[in-house]
């Protein structure tokens, strides 16, 4: 269940030629990577209906203008807030912020906001969102690093501004997505920035305190950007040594389709991939969420940079967020140092364009 084990075990079997498994279930930032090693099919000859699924989705499983999986259920970032202390989800990172203070005070809760801010890659997908809101990016259309951009040092110093002011706790540099679920579970958080699959262990009567007190928005806004949610999820591949290429898409063609969606969405409360079924009503009793909120949050998802070396891009990045966040460096320095450490990286391997982009 480990994906960096899984992925680890994928590596070691491709890149031995086994060809077996047929088929793989991919994370969504492995795709451009088993791509680029030639290790999985470009699916062209199949045809699939690439405009039946959300775009963002598409985008992440495509390298070098080829589609090379198909989304299986997808997962996006999203905001949960206390319907009890707050009676609308903000906008703004600055109303977020004035009610997160404000519902602290009159509620006496310790946490304003919780999210995983441990240097792995869940801290940067908090970035990524926070980073979209402010109208920054990690790379550009053209796959320049632009992450030290002034949209990003903003963003940066938005996120450490929230735990010098003690509305995110600094226990937070520690946390990853349980312990974040744990603390708005347990009603010591008026906001919590966590996936889907909290939603439903929030309403477990046992085990939650805040059943029934919940609800769900994107991430809000901030100056000079909108809304983000990260994009994560899981993708279906064919191994590119398979003996039984034919066979094996019709199984993920088969496992793509609505009614099978709707099915794992009864049974394990996963996200589909496919727009249209967020207007199915067998929907709104499967998932968590409303379904009609689901969609709006999903169709906000930007997916993480689409590189081979996207694992390397981000371990670069964790670091020096991480280094941002606790205090070692001034969020300027700290992403200075990241980009000039991912331009190296790219040349290194011949994925970075020659022209710098423009600067305003």
């Amino acid at each position: 269940d480990a994906a960096d084990q899984r992925h680890q075990l994928y590596v070691q079997w491709l890149s031995a030629g086994a060809s077996d498994p047929d088929i793989l279930q991919l994370d969504v930032i492995w795709t451009p990577e088993f791509a680029a090693a030639g290790w999985i099919l470009p699916l062209d000859r199949f045809a699939p209906p690439a405009d039946s699924f959300f775009p963002a989705a598409v985008r992440a499983n495509t390298w070098a203008g080829r589609l090379y999986a198909l989304p299986w259920f997808v997962d996006v970032g999203m905001l949960y807030y206390r319907t009890d202390l707050v009676d609308r989800p903000p906008a703004t990172f600055d109303e977020l912020w004035a009610r997160a203070e404000a519902a602290m005070r009159e509620a006496g809760l310790p946490y304003g906001l919780v999210w995983p801010a441990a240097r792995y890659e869940g801290l940067v997908t908090v970035f990524l969102e926070v980073l979209g809101a402010f109208g920054g990016r990690i790379l550009d259309d053209a796959g320049r690093v632009v992450v030290d951009s002034d949209a990003g040092v903003r963003a940066l110093r938005a996120m450490r501004d929230a735990m010098d002011r003690g509305i995110v706790p600094r226990a937070a540099l520690t946390w990853q997505e349980e312990p974040v679920r744990f603390a708005f579970q347990n009603g010591q958080a008026v906001f919590m920035r966590n996936w889907p699959y909290a939603a439903p262990l929030l309403q477990d009567p046992e085990a939650s305190r805040v059943v029934g007190r919940f609800a769900v928005a994107t991430m809000p806004a901030g100056p000079g950007g909108a809304p983000t949610a990260a994009l994560g999820g899981s993708q279906l591949a064919i191994n590119a040594r398979t003996e039984h290429p034919e066979a094996a898409y019709a199984l993920l063609e088969y496992l793509t389709r609505p009614e099978q969606m709707l099915e794992r969405a009864r049974v394990v409360g996963q996200y589909p991939t496919r727009p249209a079924l967020y207007e199915r009503p067998e929907l709104a009793d499967a998932l968590a969420v409303p379904p009609a909120r689901a969609r709006e949050i999903v169709e906000r998802a930007v997916p993480r940079p689409v590189t081979p070396v996207y694992t390397e891009l981000s371990q670069i990045l964790q670091v020096r967020l991480h280094r941002a966040l606790s205090g070692q460096q001034e969020p300027q320095n700290a992403l200075r140092d990241a980009a000039r450490e991912m331009r190296a990286l790219l040349r290194r391997v011949e994925l970075y364009p020659d022209a710098e982009p423009a600067r305003p």
